[in-house]
């Protein structure tokens, strides 16, 4: 005889057993993307430490953009493209953030060919002219004899020539300092040069440290093909497992949308998981970096890519050869 059973009904053990397996098998098909055996374990490294720029990837992370995909990311701290891309090239990190400009340079003289672009951070290079009030620079020319510190070996470097021909300038006649790129703000602030070729990003930075206005002439006004930072993948993930780059590729993209949208919550995120990362800072780099999102975040025009490796082979930083397909996969942008 059963115990605890009702006239024309169940066993009450078994209704309860019936409801915690009901309970119980619905927790791992919804929204975290499958049991742990099932999800992609990848790593991002972002183009460089943690700043607001990056925010994004860690916005993704906590808001569960990522968690939904399917995927678990770890995140770790990028030291510019050289370090990026030999990550990236050694299966270190599956996915990154980078300088475009300065990717396609290294693909274009075949150091770096093992990766594709996925998604445009920035519609537009940031490397930028920053001085401030009472250098008497407000122009291009104005830096005919002047002191311009950049990062040693930088995109911003390399790219300073075809700019200043561009605008009517002689480099000649420019003194280019390379140095550290973490000492480029103390040096301006400190007056130890006359302007900095850096990323717009900064702005923020120079004006808390020089108490002083800063004045921008922005690379894009000549060079307007050039495409900022980008998100990359490895070139053999691509061509093996589409949907994962596919997945990865649309929530950082949500990631980035929430971090343009909302740029003091982004900041704080990223300062809970990175505490050196000043919130004030990286609300600045975030507002900053809003216009050159886009209204279409991670979009790629091929035709664009085409004109801006066709400005760097006019500007001699590498032979002709390289096509947009060679650096770009803009089909996982809808």
């Amino acid at each position: 005889m059963v115990q605890g059973k009702r006239s024309g009904g169940s066993p009450r053990w078994l209704a309860a057993m019936m409801l915690v397996v009901a309970i119980g098998g619905c927790g791992d098909d919804g929204a975290g993307g499958g049991t742990p055996e099932s999800r992609d374990n990848v790593t991002y490294v972002t183009a460089f430490g943690a700043v607001g720029r990056d925010a994004f990837v860690w916005v993704a992370k906590e808001k569960g953009y990522f968690d939904e995909a399917g995927i678990d990311v770890t995140i770790q701290k990028g030291a510019g493209n050289v370090q990026n891309l030999t990550m990236i090239k050694s299966n270190q990190a599956q996915f990154g953030a980078l300088d475009f400009t300065g990717a396609v340079i290294q693909a274009g003289t075949g150091k770096f060919t093992e990766w594709r672009a996925v998604a445009a951070v920035h519609q537009q290079t940031l490397v930028s002219i920053m001085t401030t009030d009472g250098t008497g620079i407000t122009k291009p020319v104005d830096l005919r004899g002047k002191t311009v510190a950049t990062g040693a070996g930088s995109v911003s470097e390399l790219l300073f020539p075809a700019y200043a021909k561009l605008a009517g300038l002689d480099p000649a006649t420019v003194k280019l300092q390379g140095v550290q790129a973490t000492a480029l703000t103390g040096l301006m602030a400190q007056g130890r040069v006359d302007a900095l070729s850096t990323f717009l990003l900064s702005r923020k930075a120079l004006e808390t440290a020089s108490k002083k206005q800063v004045v921008v002439l922005p690379y894009s006004d000549y060079l307007k093909d050039l495409f900022g930072n980008a998100i990359i993948a490895r070139a053999d993930l691509i061509s093996s497992d589409r949907d994962l780059v596919e997945r990865f590729t649309t929530a950082a993209l949500k990631g980035l949308r929430y971090t343009i949208e909302h740029p003091q919550e982004a900041a704080e995120i990223l300062n809970r998981a990175e505490p050196t990362a000043a919130v004030p800072a990286a609300v600045g780099e975030i507002e900053a970096m809003k216009p050159y999102v886009g209204g279409s975040p991670g979009h790629f025009d091929e035709a664009r890519v085409k004109a801006g490796i066709d400005e760097l082979v006019n500007a001699g930083l590498m032979p002709v050869g390289l096509t947009p397909a060679k650096v770009v996969d803009g089909s996982f942008v809808k």
